[in-house]
């Protein structure tokens, strides 16, 4: 089941039988099935979680009922406790084909699971339910869960104004925003039945070069960066453009291409990374005098967080302008708190 985009948190009554809300994770979405020694971590793509994260696979045979389905989110945290975060890097990392590899990851960053909901337990099936019964029996069913366990119970609230200050509170913990379900809805996969408000800003960075496309015409990417401690750090790029965009944004980049003295284009490369070690990480560098303002949710250690959108070109700003402290950063909040309910 998923979720549909929302500017505020609704109201109680915006929906027949009221909304349930409950904070939004920014982790990996998964299927939890269990069927007796038996545990499969299904995405929502076709790739399984399950071989990636032993540890919760362990965890699942140890805490849950020999036969369910739950559905929640994978996570991983960070930080000393009573001032712990999620991790996204930490979390990404985790993804990897080499056997090896992730059974150290397994050891020295362990995932967590977060569940938001109850499809099936023993031969019952209670998709069709309405969320407010699946929810009574997944409290149920947590009732006998250690609370040592990696497996969580997210909070939920019925009264908005308390999910409109989890939204601002527990972004300082890494997560994201707010969902909101109706307490009569069935689950209904693949359908946009739920609303999430999530966080939306605003910042100026330094245009610092490009990527040509996979076709081989036009902008892929335009890679972004901002001032700090006298230096100019690569923070994410921009990809969304159409075929005739990309084009388009080759003519106008081309003044600002940094050439050698012989006129030829300088050769560049960003940091490589597992994820990138067999792919081309070269890009045209530009001289970083070009400035946009782009949409961004949130700003992890130096990078945004996700994919960023092209607000606008801000030929009045001043490189020099764009830097790491203009970002607004949520105050730190402890995830262990938002885990207790």
């Amino acid at each position: 089941m998923l979720a549909k985009a929302a500017a505020a948190v609704p109201a109680a009554d915006a929906v027949d039988g009221g909304y349930a809300y409950e904070p939004k994770w920014d982790g990996f979405r998964c299927v939890v099935l269990r069927d007796g020694d038996e545990v499969e971590l299904a995405s929502r793509g076709k790739k399984p979680l399950t071989r990636y994260f032993p540890e919760v696979v362990a965890a699942c045979l140890e805490h849950l009922p020999a036969r369910v389905v739950l559905d929640g989110e994978i996570v991983v945290r960070s930080g000393e406790p009573g001032a712990q975060r999620l991790q996204w890097e930490a979390l990404s990392q985790r993804i990897h084909p080499a056997a090896s590899r992730v059974t150290k990851l397994s050891q020295e960053t362990p995932a967590e699971v977060v569940v938001f909901d109850l499809l099936a337990v023993g031969d019952e099936d209670l998709m069709s339910s309405p969320f407010a019964e699946r929810r009574a029996r997944l409290e149920e069913l947590f009732a006998q869960v250690s609370p040592e366990a990696p497996i969580h119970l997210t909070r939920v609230t019925r009264d908005p104004d308390e999910a409109t200050d989890w939204f601002t509170r527990f972004e300082g913990a890494g997560l994201d925003g707010v969902v909101a379900k109706a307490l009569a809805s069935p689950y209904s996969p693949g359908k946009r039945t739920m609303i999430k408000v999530k966080h939306k800003r605003t910042a100026e960075a330094v245009v610092i070069g490009y990527r040509v496309h996979k076709s081989g015409q036009g902008v892929g990417s335009l890679l972004l960066g901002l001032h700090h401690e006298g230096q100019l750090i690569g923070v994410g790029g921009i990809a969304a453009f159409t075929t005739a965009r990309r084009l388009e944004l080759v003519d106008e980049l081309e003044p600002y291409v940094r050439r050698d003295e012989e006129g030829e284009v300088v050769q560049a490369e960003t940091d490589r990374s597992r994820f990138s070690s067999s792919k081309d990480v070269s890009y045209v560098p530009l001289r970083p005098e070009l400035v946009v303002e782009v949409a961004f949710d949130q700003l992890e250690g130096w990078r945004f967080r996700h994919a960023v959108q092209l607000v606008r070109w801000r030929p009045d700003r001043d490189p020099e302008s764009c830097t790491l402290d203009q970002i607004d950063r949520a105050p730190a909040y402890d995830l262990g708190e938002v885990l207790l309910d």
